[in-house]
């Protein structure tokens, strides 16, 4: 049986993207946890999320589903922002914090990248073990890049919704809260029909392109 065919990323592959969920998934959900503990909220805390133990981040469904859809996600972090003393400035952030440390984390990649090829690290082991090292970091900037623009769309479930919630005024963010069923139901249709994703989603998290080409020139002259 060809496995190939069911599964968004080559099987030799997935021990690369599987490390590199675990990882961006882990800090992404920390960074939401942690950053609302600091606002004043204990809610995470009391549930042991303010952690990078990625055992209680990961979603084995959510897991999975990427390795299968190319989409998926890690348990969310509940947050009280009623408890914070600025609940839509501090909403905002505790929101952005996640996409953001997963931006951070592909520039780490990056620069990563560049510095074992500038100072020839890069090619100091064998061929097996530099093909590994090139393959993880490739995976490691992709889906971290990828990530950070996934998850700033402005549908729910996603931080970006969340982050336009808080920004707009008491009246609009009513009506969003009365039909962000519609909402979810739209999430699901573009991520799980594959010619709606093509027109609409990947062109979206095709911008992965740029803004690595962005950093990857940014960071260059460093090296």
């Amino acid at each position: 049986m060809n496995w190939d065919s069911f599964l968004a990323y080559p099987i030799e592959d997935l021990p690369f993207v599987a490390l590199v969920l675990i990882i961006s998934f882990t800090v992404h959900e920390f960074a939401h946890a942690y950053s609302a503990y600091k606002f004043g909220d204990n809610t995470a805390k009391d549930m042991g999320r303010v952690t990078l133990n990625p055992r209680v981040h990961i979603d084995v469904l959510g897991a999975i589903l990427i390795l299968i859809a190319g989409f998926g996600w890690a348990k969310p972090v509940l947050v009280n922002s009623s408890r914070f003393k600025n609940p839509r400035l501090m909403g905002v952030i505790v929101s952005a914090v996640g996409p953001l440390s997963n931006l951070l984390l592909g520039v780490l990649g990056i620069v990563i990248l560049l510095t074992l090829d500038s100072t020839g690290l890069m090619y100091a082991g064998s061929n097996g073990l530099n093909l590994a090292i090139e393959r993880f970091l490739s995976y490691f900037i992709y889906l971290n890049f990828v990530l950070f623009i996934f998850n700033l769309i402005p549908l729910p479930p996603l931080d970006g919704y969340r982050i336009i919630q808080d920004l707009l005024p008491l009246n609009a963010r009513v009506k969003m809260d009365q039909n962000v069923q519609w909402g979810v139901y739209i999430f699901l249709l573009l991520v799980f029909i594959p010619p709606l994703r093509r027109v609409t989603l990947d062109p979206i998290l095709g911008w992965w392109v740029p803004l690595s080409h962005f950093f990857a020139k940014l960071f260059q002259p460093l090296f």
